[in-house]
């Protein structure tokens, strides 16, 4: 017989009601490796030499490697469905890309309650995202939560 193992709880979803403009997401900080930014780049199938041949981004101009938008969009998303939860429904995400992100840094992001909707319960969520160097991102990701509590 084996063992009996808790299963993790699925995160509750958060409901159009419990939020309120002007809510404070926590921040979630991320440790921007060498690993992340080629492994991420390549997922998401951009072979730019700067995003995984050191040499060449220097000679572009680059201190280094750096983080592509596809993978600054997919955190800054992850970000604000992981507060949330699973029932969100992500409607849109409109980010400006600002400072790189390069191997060794740690990006934080951070995020508001900016709007709600009443009429098809969306929640826009002011998210920027900093590095040792400055502003990496900035944007609004729009998520729909359900009306009422999930189980």
């Amino acid at each position: 017989m084996s063992p009996v193992r808790d299963t993790p709880a699925v995160p509750a979803t958060r409901t159009y009601d419990e939020v309120a403009v002007g809510d404070v997401l926590p921040d979630l900080a991320i440790p921007v490796t060498r690993t992340l930014i080629v492994a991420t780049a390549l997922a998401s199938r951009d072979y730019q030499d700067v995003h995984h041949d050191p040499g060449l981004a220097r000679e572009r101009g680059s201190k280094d490697i750096f983080m592509n938008i596809l993978t600054s969009n997919g955190l800054a998303e992850r970000y604000v469905t992981g507060w949330a939860g699973p029932a969100a429904v992500v409607r849109a995400v409109r980010i400006r890309l600002g400072a790189p992100n390069h191997p060794g840094d740690t990006m934080v992001l951070t995020g508001t309650v900016t709007a709600k909707s009443d009429a098809d319960h969306h929640v826009d969520i002011a998210v920027k995202g900093t590095n040792g160097i400055g502003a990496h991102v900035t944007g609004t990701v729009t998520v729909r939560l359900p009306g009422e509590a999930t189980p």
